[in-house]
C-alpha cells in the first residue's frame, strides 16, 4: 500500500463515512484500491506511473470492464489524496448522496 493509499484508507475504514470499505479487493482478475460493495463503488489512487501511456491505456480497459458488472469508479491521483484529502472524502461522499 502506498502512502497515499495509507492516508485514504485511515479516513475511509472502519465505517467513517458510513459505508464500509474493504482494500485491495480481488474482482475478477483485478485487484481495487478500494471497493464499497455495497454501493458498488470503486476508488483508485494513481501514482505517477498511471501517466504512462500503457498504464493509462490498461487502467482504461480495465475500468471499461469493471464498469459493464455495474461497478463505479472515483480516481484520484496520489497528490490530491495526500494534499487535499479533505476534498477528496467530500467528493466520496457526495457520490453517496
Amino acid at each position: 500500500m502506498t502512502e497515499a493509499e495509507r492516508v485514504l484508507w485511515n479516513r475511509i475504514n472502519n465505517r467513517q463515512l458510513g459505508h464500509q470499505f474493504l482494500r485491495q479487493y480481488p474482482i475478477f482478475d483485478y485487484i481495487v484500491d478500494f471497493i464499497c460493495r455495497d454501493d458498488g463503488l470503486i476508488i483508485e489512487v494513481d501514482g505517477a506511473y498511471h501517466c504512462e501511456r500503457q498504464q493509462m491505456e490498461d487502467d482504461a480497459n480495465r475500468q471499461c470492464v469493471l464498469e459493464s458488472y455495474g461497478y463505479h469508479f472515483l480516481r484520484f491521483t496520489n497528490e490530491e489524496v495526500m494534499f487535499d484529502t479533505d476534498n477528496v472524502i467530500q467528493k466520496i461522499e457526495q457520490y453517496f448522496e
